[in-house]
């Protein structure tokens, strides 16, 4: 392709939740080491591969966090919550006391002290299905003072206006994905010190228990509320206009708050079947005028959530072939690639972790630093360790312009 622009062209690519840890049914590989990445393994060998400490110490590893690190951005000084990153995906108006919570429709065993947490996406519910129930939900559920906003799949949004003096801003629900199998009667009794949350979401599993919904969700699941998000603007604090591709409300929101446009993928689920052509399309067209792009692929960490190692590697592979593969083709020496995941989603425990993740730094001419593959272990060999995570981006734009 032909880039029009002289300023250094960055290109992130981020695989979601791909770090992992070594499992026997891999042959004691992680799904980094099994999959088949030969482009991935390339750039390794002849570029900088380190480790990068994306969630800072004391903080949630979410992909809230994490993801907000990778685009430049101090957690420790920006996070609001999970719930208000989606708020900006959707350019809801917010009051500055309004509290948002992000809204899962899940699956439990029972909504009772007795239950117990069965699927954080209720067996990752269709769109039009999820948005239909959450608006029956609307109209014969939500309290006074309370706004419900449907997104994508099982992922939607409940404002609780001005309560940002009230119960709803500090009460503590557990982010459902990271509760799979596990009880939920500490989150019950949370829920229960709220009445206003409670009337909603006891209403809620009333009405969702009904025959013939159409869908595997049995309850909903309000958790990582907070404030508005507020976030530097990305060109002024970078020196680059960029961009965001993903199929998720979460990185949209982050790119929306941070002044950075939002490429819209048709076909982007955040599974494996994701439109990984589109996604690579949108991102070189943008770069036809615009310095930096973010384009990140959902599909590793919702099968590391799924405890499914060989979907994981699948997907892995696929982000290789798909992503980094055509954008290496259409790009060559004209950009910088980093390559890496926001947090690791280890297949043993379903959920993510907070330890460094590997990443790859790349540009025509780099001196290697010694990994012979893209992997967790060949990254820790090398000895580079970004920290604190938001300096992987300021860096490797001083990289990218030598």
């Amino acid at each position: 392709m032909s880039i029009s622009s002289t300023s250094p062209k960055l290109v992130f690519l981020i695989a979601d939740g791909m770090g992992d840890l070594p499992i026997s049914a891999l042959g004691g590989r992680t799904p980094m080491e099994a999959a088949h990445t030969p482009a991935m393994d390339r750039l390794a060998r002849s570029g900088r591969v380190g480790l990068c400490r994306t969630v800072p110490t004391g903080m949630a590893p979410g992909s809230d966090v994490a993801n907000m690190s990778l685009l430049g951005f101090d957690p420790a000084s920006h996070h609001t919550g999970r719930g208000p990153i989606e708020a900006a995906a959707l350019g809801l108006a917010l009051s500055a006391d309004d509290v948002v919570f992000r809204l899962n429709t899940v699956t439990v065993s029972e909504f009772a002290e007795s239950g117990l947490m069965r699927d954080y996406s209720a067996g990752h519910i269709d769109t039009a299905v999820s948005t239909g129930l959450v608006n029956k939900l609307a109209e014969s559920c939500l309290p006074a003072g309370y706004e419900l906003h449907p997104g994508v799949q099982y992922r939607h949004l409940l404002v609780a206006k001005g309560a940002a003096g009230r119960e709803e801003a500090t009460v503590f629900v557990r982010p459902p994905h990271d509760i799979t199998d596990q009880g939920i009667a500490p989150d019950i009794a949370a829920l229960q010190n709220v009445p206003a949350l409670w009337e909603f979401v006891t209403c809620a599993a009333r009405l969702l228990a009904g025959n013939g919904n159409g869908s595997k969700a049995n309850a909903v699941w309000p958790w990582g509320q907070g404030r508005a998000l507020a976030l530097p603007d990305f060109a002024a604090a970078f020196g680059l206009r960029g961009a965001v591709v993903s199929a998720v409300d979460l990185v949209k929101g982050l790119g929306r708050a941070a002044g950075m446009d939002v490429l819209e993928v048709p076909g982007a689920t955040g599974l494996l079947d994701t439109n990984y052509e589109g996604k690579v399309a949108a991102a070189l067209a943008y770069l036809e005028r615009g310095d930096f792009v973010f384009v990140h692929v959902e599909a590793p960490d919702e099968c590391g959530h799924g405890g499914d190692a060989a979907a994981k590697t699948e997907a892995i592979a696929r982000f290789d072939a798909r992503v980094v593969v055509p954008m290496l083709e259409a790009l060559g020496d004209q950009a910088a690639f980093v390559i890496a995941c926001d947090h690791p989603t280890p297949i043993a425990i379903r959920t993510h972790t907070s330890d460094p993740v590997p990443f790859v730094f790349w540009k025509q001419g780099i001196a290697a630093n010694g990994a012979t593959a893209f992997s967790e272990r060949e990254a820790a060999k090398t000895g580079l360790l970004v920290e604190p995570g938001h300096t992987l981006l300021p860096q490797a734009t001083a990289w990218a312009r030598g």
